[in-house]
């Protein structure tokens, strides 16, 4: 198992304190996002984690290091940072082929249950599921029939569901399809010369191949996209904490 960490973009709805630092790097409890991030992951057994790095990417290089315990961790350069992240995935897809891959969004504050289940999840490839959402529009909902996420988006919604939730940011995908996700991406880059965000390419392969869910409704985690979300960062940060793994 490896890791595709998300760690490019300029997060301007946190402007100003990102104009000079970047987001996954702002302290929550006296340690970044980025940190507790690459501890998880070398909790769970994750041979190697690849970080996609644009903005403020000598702190994220210096921040996060070379390794983490026996995690190998190595950088890809994106310079187009200030455009979609569908451009920073794109960037990192030889990883992709080579094993099965978390590709994560580095904005998020989580229990490492959310790791531990994604990876031990039966499904080859899966995403987090989290029913126990308000829906402001921000939010990239997912939706489930069965045991199969069919559908994703902020906007988008299928004719018909079982279950409904926000999804959380990170996507096990196996390396049988990431040749299909590798094409999609490429196909949607093609259409949008990389405005986009990689979810459009990640909604079109649910319709290719079967992904599944993992239930997290209940568990205390938060996006940070907003300064409020860094209030509510440090707000839930010892429920987080208290989470087993």
């Amino acid at each position: 198992m490896k890791a595709i960490i998300l760690v490019a973009g300029v997060a301007r709805r946190l402007a100003p304190l990102t104009d000079s630092t970047h987001k996954a790097l702002l302290p929550v409890g006296g340690r970044c996002l980025l940190d507790r991030m690459l501890d998880g992951l070398t909790a769970c057994g994750v041979e190697e984690s690849v970080l996609v790095v644009g903005h403020c990417q000598d702190q994220v290089r210096r921040a996060a290091g070379t390794a983490r315990g026996a995690m190998r961790i190595s950088y890809v350069e994106n310079p187009d940072y200030q455009k979609g992240s569908i451009l920073s995935l794109w960037r990192a897809r030889e990883t992709m082929l080579a094993d099965s891959t978390l590709i994560m969004d580095a904005d998020v504050l989580f229990p490492q249950r959310f790791l531990t289940g994604l990876i031990a999840a039966p499904a080859p490839s899966a995403l987090l599921l989290d029913r126990g959402f308000q829906d402001s529009g921000e939010e990239v909902k997912l939706y489930a029939v069965g045991d199969r996420v069919i559908a994703l988006g902020k906007k988008f919604v299928p004719e018909a569901w079982d279950v409904i939730g926000e999804g959380v940011g990170f996507f096990k995908c196996s390396a049988a399809h990431a040749p299909e996700y590798i094409r999609l991406l490429e196909e949607s880059i093609q259409e949008t010369g990389g405005a986009n965000e990689y979810e459009d390419a990640l909604h079109r392969l649910l319709a290719r191949v079967p992904v599944g869910w993992v239930d997290v409704t209940g568990l205390p985690w938060t996006e940070v996209d907003f300064a409020e979300d860094l209030r509510r960062a440090e707000q839930i940060l010892p429920r987080i904490e208290s989470v087993g793994r």
